[in-house]
């Protein structure tokens, strides 16, 4: 069943902006004057007639017209609302979406209060800390790197200007019989008098490339993988063409402090390095050529598993859109250090992934790509994929990391992946009904639950015991 497409807020906006009245408006789309005001209050919601002629009209993409920003927004306020700095309120899904369809400046007005709390709050933990002589002031550079990953969530996990400016880049380095980290190699010292030399350090150093701009010279790291080194030599590519581009963006975003623009900054090169390995309009044709096979599309891109699933991440262009997928990377204790979802997924925020999610499971089998039918407690139902992943190596002494990432998508789609041709997608067996977390989920029946919900109390009854030892009460009238 289609979604109804309710936006309200946005062409009240829009129209706002032209200097146009409801009337001239409804005038020029063909509709009534009291047809456009339910459009604008969200009292009806959008046809497709009506999307295209607003698009034609306020001189805009139709993507405007989504209704995936107000779902986002609704979920994150959601999350922030389950802080339990707000004494547990018990506000229903579908007030929080009707929110988000009026009020989004509100919306995102109070995520900003909550995000300048959480500062704060972190700020003084880790004085107090200081005082203890204990741990120092991490809380910092965990408060950059959540604002930098919600800058990312909101814009859809898709940076237009650098995303065309790789593609356009990739295709003047073009195809050869020599490996894309020669040609990289062969550009940049050709356009930029850098050369690159790939050196084997004798201590077992962990670092992946160093750019000494006084001599001219760019390290490599000899014993790391060629899709690590390909994508190092494209980010600093990335910094050299396009700084102006990316300090634009980055003065753009409504950033609290310098701290989050330098991890943006650096997120942002990251982001044209990944576009200049795969460039967009290939890679997209590619990943529906072969239904999704990350293994093909590194193989065909000489990038890792994981900067294929990433780089998955990132097909929002509009009129070229990929699948809507999500993706996350966690490490072995369940830390989530990536995240991104162009679906209703929502990954918590604080705490780890529901640990019934296939993504802990991938540690114990690191060989095999690992696929679940996942439901979320609103019934929603995913195609989740995960994998576990070794980073560094190449001599005995380096030091390793080991994550495990996870992608998909909703079940609707599950056809466009290889990964569904070993279950029903018709009729899943079994279904793993899983949550965002303990704390934001409302099943009763979970073993593995470590903390009941914010918004309920619990029974402990001292005569008897299961896994779980306490029952959730219900839910407040």
């Amino acid at each position: 069943m289609k979604r109804k497409i309710y936006a309200g807020a946005a062409i009240r906006e829009l129209r706002e902006a032209r200097g146009l009245t409801q009337f001239d408006l409804a005038k020029r789309i063909g509709v009534s004057s009291s047809y456009m005001s339910q459009i604008e209050t969200n009292q009806r919601s959008l046809s497709g007639t009506v999307i295209i002629e607003l698009a034609r009209v306020l001189r805009v993409d139709v993507s405007a017209f989504s209704n995936d920003d107000s779902v986002r927004l609704a979920v994150t306020l959601r999350e922030v609302l389950g802080d339990p700095v707000f004494g547990g309120l018990d506000i229903p899904l579908q007030e929080l979406k009707s929110a988000a369809l009026h009020a989004p400046k509100l919306g995102r007005a109070l995520i900003d209060l909550h995000r300048a709390y959480r500062k704060i709050e972190e700020k003084y933990r880790s004085l107090d800390d200081a005082l203890r002589a204990t741990e120092g002031n991490s809380g910092s550079q965990q408060s950059a790197f959540e604002e930098v990953r919600d800058f990312f969530h909101f814009i859809g996990n898709y940076v237009d200007s650098l995303d065309r400016a790789a593609e356009a880049l990739a295709s003047r380095i073009a195809e050869g019989p020599d490996s894309f980290l020669s040609r990289l190699s062969r550009y940049l010292e050709t356009k930029y008098h850098i050369s690159v030399s790939r050196v084997s350090p004798s201590d077992g150093a962990s670092f992946i490339s160093d750019l000494d701009r006084t001599r001219g010279v760019l390290l490599l790291n000899d014993a790391l993988p060629q899709s690590t080194l390909a994508f190092a030599v494209a980010r600093h590519l990335a910094i050299l063409a396009f700084s102006e581009d990316i300090d634009a963006i980055v003065d753009a975003a409504p950033f609290r402090g310098a701290d989050a623009g330098a991890v943006c900054a650096a997120a942002l090169a990251n982001y044209f390095a990944g576009a200049l390995l795969m460039p967009y309009a290939r890679f997209a044709e590619e990943a529906r050529r072969t239904r999704h096979d990350v293994e093909c599309l590194a193989a065909r891109f000489g990038a890792s598993i994981e900067q294929v699933c990433h780089r998955l991440s990132t097909l929002q262009r509009p009129g070229n859109e990929g699948v809507p997928m999500y993706f996350l990377r966690v490490d072995r204790a369940g830390n989530i250090t990536k995240r991104h979802s162009a679906t209703r997924l929502q990954f918590a925020r604080y705490g780890g992934a529901c640990p019934i999610w296939n993504i802990h499971e991938a540690f114990e089998t690191p060989d095999r790509f690992l696929v679940q039918v996942a439901e979320m407690p609103d019934g929603d139902q995913y195609l989740s994929i995960a994998h576990a992943i070794t980073k560094g190596g190449g001599r005995f002494d380096a030091i390793r990391l080991r994550y495990a990432i996870g992608f998909g998508c909703e079940l609707a789609y599950a056809n466009e992946f290889v990964y569904s041709d070993i279950i029903n997608t018709r009729n899943p067996t079994p279904v793993v009904k899983i949550g965002i977390s303990c704390r934001l989920c409302d099943r009763t029946e979970c073993h593995q639950r470590a903390m009941p919900p914010f918004d309920r109390g619990i029974d402990v009854n001292p005569d008897s015991r299961n896994i779980v030892p306490y029952r959730l009460k219900d839910l407040r009238p």
